[in-house]
């Protein structure tokens, strides 16, 4: 339950600060600062959280691990349970703080929610956006799979895996938002309902491809012993 908990918390926090990023502060910042929200978000709960539960915070990086065999069908299933309900957790207190200003409106300004078409924040249609979902999550994932290796210095996991989810995002976020992430994209979705509700498929779909593609190119690559 520890391992469990734990989960619920990081993805909180990374639904809470990465998307409370976009909403809050995302004019000033602009997609730069986003995706360093997003990075820095992760970084952070690898070293609160990790020494816990592995700090996936990321059924795609949940089932990626299921398919390497690093974690059993039971826990995964709890992990994935409890990083969907820290999501929606994370989107429901952000929600309460923004709805505190008078010029906030979910329906115009949103709360972070993925997308694609009409949703895409620079307009990308769904096969641009499913493409990039799963290439990137495969590229976090092989990241992950790389840094977290007992041949590599694992104290410094972190900032690897932070700066990867950063660059993902740079690109990303104009493309769909950037979700590499199933709960990330349930938490907004669920709360904006309408168009981001309609798309949400696309973002629990892919980036579980895309787990699922980098665990097997991590197979292939990955060093020997």
């Amino acid at each position: 339950m520890k391992n469990y908990l734990a989960e619920m918390f990081g993805t909180f926090v990374l639904v809470f600060i990465g998307c409370g990023s976009a909403v809050i502060s995302g004019g000033d910042v602009g997609f730069l600062g986003i995706a360093f929200a997003f990075g820095i978000a992760v970084l952070a709960m690898v070293y609160a959280i990790g020494p816990v539960s592995g700090c996936h915070i990321n059924p795609a990086i949940t089932v990626g691990m299921l398919f390497a065999g690093k974690i059993n069908a039971k826990d995964a299933g709890g992990y994935i349970i409890f990083q969907i309900i820290g999501a929606i957790l994370g989107a429901g207190v952000l929600f309460l703080i923004a709805g505190g200003h008078a010029d906030y409106d979910i329906a115009i300004n949103g709360l972070g929610q993925n997308g694609f078409g009409t949703g895409s924040p620079n307009g990308y249609n769904m096969q641009s956006a499913f493409i990039a979902e799963v290439v990137l999550t495969a590229i976090f994932l092989l990241v992950i799979f790389g840094a977290t290796h007992k041949d590599a210095n694992v104290k410094f996991a972190g900032i690897a895996i932070g700066l990867a989810l950063t660059m993902i995002h740079i690109v990303g976020i104009p493309i769909s938002g950037t979700s590499v992430n199933p709960a990330r994209s349930i938490g907004p979705a669920l709360f904006v309902q309408g168009l981001a509700l309609t798309q949400l498929w696309l973002f629990i779909v892919a980036p579980i491809i895309g787990g699922i593609l980098g665990a097997l190119i991590w197979k292939i690559i990955k060093p020997v012993g």
